[in-house]
């Protein structure tokens, strides 16, 4: 059997690919070592598929902190607009929710796997699953054939390699494709954990002290060894057993990572502002003031509506202000290192957990080797890539999957294209 374009994986990037040729009129074959396509779509969002972001295209690339800014030709062709256009088209409605994320109408990530795949059936799209892939061939610098496992080879010059990452590997991403990225020449930059939670061995992470407790719109930043902050990032987070998580973790991680590096360090201290609209002095003269207003009454029973409770008690017990005492009681400098405290506790993070437990992989198949109107490889012709497998990287949010179809669309365009040019030439 010969087709035009084989993709190989079938997570967000694939599939798009794998539409854009059928569109163009190619054969296509999907192939997937899975028993299902778009398991990673279907999982995404909460089960709710944050399909895109509809913040302008200038904010999406500052959210895709790892090489964002090779996507700008990209955007240019098929932009997140474009994104909910194409999937109004096949009949998904999306909605709107905070900070630009778009979710389908029916809160169900299955609903937007399906209608990929009826698009794929209408396409007259081959797909396969159950069918792991052994290798990719080139010769003299062309792509010539799939491999799989069980020994059939596919003859075709167009291959989109779309296998994803390291993370999340239930859904299929074992990092197959490295190999076949480097078989034709290409530079994969060393792979990290992103959007991530973290580690910590501090003693009231150690004690569970606050494990569970979550703090709501807080300025989380990472600190470098001369004290000199690195990122801050105001979003909720949550304190674990083993660390802390949470969206301004997961934001704040790789940073972590490029500074345990950066710096030859394991611990990188981070610091919570669990106040970040007001600043330490106003914050001191309003603790100050609430309390004289009520001097009888335990600090605990007055501040309580400044904090969360057990944040409260425990930066009191940091200070060593006994939550009984009342204004009588505490000396001034404590209440000054309290509102020092509530402005930027400070605690050290030692790692992450690993990259299968993180959302997102950083590193990849270098994008200088990728020409970025198309996806296709500068090394191979007849070779793309696209989705997670490139060294392109975003926060959580839907600029992951923004970056997966789109790239995902600029490489089955162009393979489809150039099949369709190679068929009547």
């Amino acid at each position: 059997m010969k087709f035009d374009v084989v993709v190989i994986g079938g997570g967000p990037s694939g599939l798009m690919a794998a539409i854009a040729a059928g569109e163009v009129g190619a054969k296509v074959l999907l192939i997937d070592k899975g028993d299902k396509l778009g398991r990673k779509l279907a999982i995404s969002g909460g089960g709710r598929c944050n399909v895109t972001n509809r913040l302008p295209v200038d904010e999406i690339i500052k959210h895709i902190p790892g090489n964002g800014r090779f996507l700008h030709s990209a955007f240019s062709i098929f932009s997140n607009e474009d994104i909910i256009r194409f999937f109004e088209n096949l009949g998904i409605q999306l909605k709107e929710e905070d900070h630009g994320r778009m979710f389908p109408v029916t809160d169900k990530a299955q609903s937007v796997v399906d209608a990929l795949l009826t698009q794929l059936e209408k396409l007259k799209v081959t797909m396969w699953t159950n069918t792991p892939v052994e290798t990719v061939v080139y010769e003299n610098g062309e792509t010539k054939a799939v491999v799989l496992k069980d020994g059939q080879v596919i003859s075709c010059t167009n291959v989109i390699i779309a296998v994803g990452g390291k993370s999340v590997p239930h859904t299929g991403s074992t990092g197959d494709g490295y190999a076949w990225a480097e078989k034709a020449g290409h530079t994969i930059t060393e792979l990290y954990p992103t959007e991530v939670p973290l580690t910590s061995s501090e003693s009231f992470v150690k004690n569970k002290t606050l494990q569970g407790l979550a703090l709501r719109d807080v300025a989380l930043s990472v600190v470098n060894p001369k004290g000199k902050t690195i990122i801050t990032h105001k979003m909720d987070m949550l304190f674990t057993h083993f660390g802390v998580s949470g969206p301004a973790v997961l934001r704040c991680s790789q940073y972590v990572v490029k500074a345990q590096k950066k710096f030859n360090t394991r611990k990188v201290e981070m610091r919570i502002d669990a106040i970040p609209d007001q600043n330490e002095e106003s914050l001191f003269q309003q603790i100050v003031k609430l309390l004289k207003d009520e001097p009888n009454k335990s600090i605990k029973n007055v501040l309580k509506s400044l904090l969360p409770e057990r944040y409260l008690l425990f930066l009191l017990e940091q200070c060593e202000i006994d939550e009984q005492f009342n204004f009588h009681h505490i000396q001034h400098e404590k209440l000054r290192l309290l509102a020092k405290n509530c402005k930027q506790f400070s605690f050290f993070v030692d790692g992450t957990l690993s990259i299968e437990k993180a959302f997102v992989t950083g590193g990849g198949v270098s994008v200088k080797e990728i020409n970025p109107k198309e996806m296709s490889s500068k090394l191979a012709n007849g070779l793309y890539f696209c989705g997670e497998i490139l060294d392109i990287h975003g926060y959580t949010g839907g600029y992951n999957i923004t970056s997966a179809l789109v790239t995902g669309r600029l490489a089955g365009m162009t393979a489809g294209k150039n099949a369709m040019a190679g068929k009547y030439s």
